[in-house]
């Protein structure tokens, strides 16, 4: 039996619903595949807070914590204020956070950086074993059991790093573990062109 004219429409339809859903794998194939082959980093996450004053820090100190015979203090806006400072996010329990650690100790003798911590969802007891293993680069350290600060940071996932300016403006954000390379290639010019502007 052959389709009268009356059906033809009818049929046409039910075969685009039915290609519907490879059109639409098709249309996001493309898209994934034009990302891929932009060149752009896909592990950068732009943040909309680089150019923007940081949030006001007024955390509760790592009881126990100290550096060099002290007890390190909060980290509140008062410790970050007026200094070029490198905001670290981590904690014990962050294997990622392990990683970097030595990198950040070796941030904290130059001098020209002040780095300070934030030690998100920890145990106390866990944040001091920790620092009293690896050592502690943190000239202040502020906690966050429950993570809002966090979120006032637009922290996706730790580690987290950010460079924030003596302005209190935050210049540069760093997801995941730095290495040697994104030292070099990505913070130390980010540290460099903060200094060159402050002159």
């Amino acid at each position: 039996m052959t389709d009268t004219p009356e059906q033809t429409p009818g049929k046409g339809r039910r075969v685009l619903i039915a290609l519907l859903p490879l059109l639409l794998f098709l249309a996001l194939a493309g898209v994934f595949l034009m990302q891929l082959t932009s060149g752009r980093d896909t592990s950068v996450i732009p943040s909309a807070l680089i150019g923007k004053p940081a949030p006001t820090l007024a955390l509760k100190p790592l009881d126990g914590a100290v550096k060099n015979g002290k007890p390190v203090p909060p980290l509140t806006s008062e410790a970050i204020r007026g200094k070029l400072t490198l905001v670290n996010v981590w904690a014990s329990w962050c294997v990622p956070c392990r990683q970097e650690h030595p990198v950040i100790l070796g941030l904290s003798t130059d001098e020209r950086l002040n780095v300070v911590g934030i030690n998100y969802k920890d145990k106390n007891d866990a944040a001091l074993a920790f620092l009293g293993e690896l050592g502690n680069p943190f000239s202040a350290i502020g906690v966050d059991p429950k993570g809002a600060a966090a979120i006032d940071w637009g922290v996706y996932g730790i580690p987290e790093s950010f460079l924030v300016g003596p302005d209190g403006t935050i210049l540069y954000k760093h997801v995941g573990p730095f290495d040697d390379a994104s030292v070099r290639g990505e913070l130390l010019p980010a540290i460099e062109k903060a200094l060159s502007q402050k002159k």
